[in-house]
């Protein structure tokens, strides 16, 4: 399915997936790693800054960042664990609370209950925090696609003699994976894309901008990173980013990360090559050089000052800033401990109930009631002897008499807590419907089976979702009343060839889609499924669109049609390209709608003389060649000037001076 409609789903109803207890205990985990993150950070600062070796120091930062990653977890498991120990351990306390929170909001008493009004706002606090989360996936998710996108492009071999040195290297650090070496023009510094098969990217400027011995400690400050697998620790990084955003010591930490992993490389080229002065010039002279994706291995990252004066052991003068920070870092330590505490104790104290008198008075007989359902069964012996029937054991069913909780554990749900029983009968949850849905072989929870009360759901309609084919499970089941789902829908969809899942059939209903759409579609040529379907209504994609596109010579398949849409080409942009004697693709036109080329642009590079094609005009503006650049190159009266050369110019700034473009 979609990953973008089960964000949306979720987000549209979280407590339709998440129960409350979960809701409560992500929204104390999130709060907590507040000063929790503060504090580790305060002691890897504290640590990193007392440490000069840079891969001690690389390796702390790791272990913090892990921390980090940990503690939320552990916080989690350990906000449920105190839930279920004091309703178990104190169950008419938990009730009485549950109770009293009803009767004083009713005759208006008031209650002052932290806990109580920071769970009101758990479920926007979790709804913000997952929103967040799929952002910055979606964005980890297109670093990914530049470097597949990297990995795809024509870059041409290096020359032999760079290659023998490569190799030479690649043999020094024993480095035994297969490595490609290629030049690239469409980056300004060396980097390293790949996991598994990595590629090292010289750029056409290093390759000519840099001494051989240069040239030699830049490869091998690249093959570094390979020999140190640090691709793959970049990723555990991003996805710590990802998900703990929204803490600045996160930030902080992978920044000191990344800087130490640069210094770890640059002592391995220096040792492999032998002149940090040199090395440093070439890391002066690439400073510039800046072009490289987020998730690739550069060597111009990390700051240049630091680096320089590590190379050069110019230690000296950050001794003051050192001891300025360990300073700063314990007191961010006592902030977070004392905060920490403070927080604890709000979050796993017993409520406190302020009530007057006639609350009071419609609280106790709820207690008594309940104290005599919860008290052990030592009272005397009843006159009249039960019947045969009553005092067999293999009959589950309710007798007259008998209390809400014993028919809820004839009905197979025993050990229930307090707030279950309460939000069961609130629901009108009774043994006879959970016996129900036993029977038809469902075996849920308390916070299933009040979810599923609270929609509505019945076993006839859990044997109908069953009779389509379908076997859900109980969120899945929840999702599909909540939708809308019928057997005609599902019926629908089938007689237009269209299979889905549970979370297919969730997510079109969610997105609207009917069986006449899919029709359309298929009128179209399209071979449709759950997904692709799902993705081209989520885009807006119309069957109108979709001949629009066809009748400006395109064929496209559901993948181009939702790629060309996402970008905003419409067939009027593609007629003005067209118009202009080109003949681009489906690829081709999404490229060019990337990087931002119009009619008019093209319009100024045939202008001035020259007869580009696709490729040339995506290359002229992916390296910024303006219409006043092409100006600026026809003054200085160039002969023969093709736009290779003219692009070539613009990538090395030969034209460019101060107060110009």
């Amino acid at each position: 399915m979609n990953p973008t409609i089960i964000v949306n789903t979720v987000i549209a109803n979280p407590l339709t997936w998440i129960s409350q207890a979960a809701m409560n205990s992500i929204g104390w985990a999130l709060l907590h790693f507040v000063w929790q993150g503060t504090a580790i950070a305060a002691v890897a600062a504290v640590i990193m800054a007392l440490i000069r070796k840079p891969s001690v120091r690389y390796l702390t930062g790791l272990a913090a960042l892990g921390l980090m990653l940990l503690l939320p977890v552990a916080t989690f498991f350990y906000s449920q664990q105190r839930s279920d120990d004091f309703t178990k351990s104190s169950p008419l306390a938990a009730a009485a609370w549950s109770i009293a929170r009803g009767n004083t909001a009713a005759s208006g008493a008031t209650s002052v209950n932290p806990v109580s009004r920071s769970k009101d706002a758990f479920p926007w606090l979790v709804e913000a925090w997952l929103v967040g989360v799929a952002l910055l996936s979606l964005r980890s998710a297109g670093g990914l696609l530049v470097l597949e996108r990297e990995r795809r492009r024509r870059c041409a071999i290096v020359a032999e003699h760079v290659l023998a040195v490569c190799y030479e290297l690649q043999d020094q650090l024993g480095i035994n994976r297969a490595v490609q070496y290629c030049e690239s023009a469409y980056l300004q510094a060396p980097a390293v894309i790949g996991w598994f098969r990595p590629i090292v990217l010289l750029p056409i400027s290093t390759l000519t901008g840099l001494t051989d011995e240069q040239l030699r400690m830049v490869i091998a400050h690249e093959l570094a990173h390979i020999r140190r697998l640090d691709a793959f620790v970049n990723v555990f990084q991003v996805c710590t980013e990802t998900l703990l955003f929204y803490h600045p010591a996160v930030w902080w930490l992978n920044k000191r990360i990344r800087a130490e992993r640069e210094l770890c490389c640059d002592e391995i080229a220096v040792s492999v090559c032998g002149d940090a002065v040199e090395y440093a010039r070439a890391l002066t002279m690439m400073e510039e050089w800046r072009t490289a994706p987020a998730l690739a291995m550069a060597a111009n990252r990390g700051p240049l000052s630091e680096r320089i004066a590590h190379l050069l052991r110019l230690h000296s003068s950050r001794e003051g800033a050192r001891k300025l920070g360990v300073a700063g870092s314990i007191v961010f330590l006592t902030t977070a401990i004392v905060a920490g505490n403070a927080l604890f104790g709000i979050a796993y104290s017993k409520p406190i109930v302020h009530a007057n008198s006639t609350a009071i008075s419609h609280l106790l007989p709820k207690l008594v009631a309940l104290q005599a359902q919860a008290a052990p069964q030592t009272a005397a012996k009843p006159a009249t002897k039960p019947s045969a029937a009553q005092q067999s054991p293999s009959d589950d069913r309710p007798v007259s008499g008998q209390s809400y909780i014993d028919g809820m554990k004839s009905a197979g749900m025993g050990d229930l807590s307090a707030d279950d029983l309460i939000a069961l009968k609130v629901q009108n949850v009774t043994p006879e419907y959970i016996r129900e849905m036993r029977e038809i072989g469902l075996h849920v929870d308390a916070d299933g089976i009040v979810g599923m009360k609270v929609q509505g759901i019945t076993p006839e309609y859990v044997k109908e979702l069953r009779s389509m084919g379908f076997n859900p499970d109980v969120d899945e089941i929840i999702g599909m009343k909540v939708q809308g789902v019928t057997p005609e829908y599902v019926n629908g969809m089938k007689q237009v060839g269209i299979k889905p899942d549970a979370d297919n059939i969730i997510g079109m209903k969610v997105q609207g889609i009917t069986p006449e759409y899919v029709r359309q579609l298929q009128a179209l040529g399209f071979k449709v499924d759950a997904d692709s379907v799902i993705g081209m209504k989520v885009q807006g994609v119309t069957p109108e669109y979709v001949k629009g596109l066809r009748d400006q010579g395109l064929s496209p398949d559901a993948d181009d049609v939702i790629g060309m849409k996402v970008q905003g080409v419409t067939p009027e942009y593609i007629q003005g390209i067209r118009a202009l004697g080109l003949n681009p693709s489906a690829d081709d036109i999404v490229g060019m709608k990337v990087q931002g080329v119009t009619p008019e642009y093209i319009k100024t590079l045939q202008a001035a003389g020259f007869k580009p094609s696709v490729d040339d005009v995506i290359g002229a503006k992916v390296q910024g060649v303006t219409p006043e650049f092409v100006e600026l190159a026809k003054k200085h009266g160039f002969q023969n000037l093709t736009l290779e050369k003219l692009i070539e110019l613009k990538r090395l700034g030969i034209l460019e001076s101060k107060g110009e473009i």
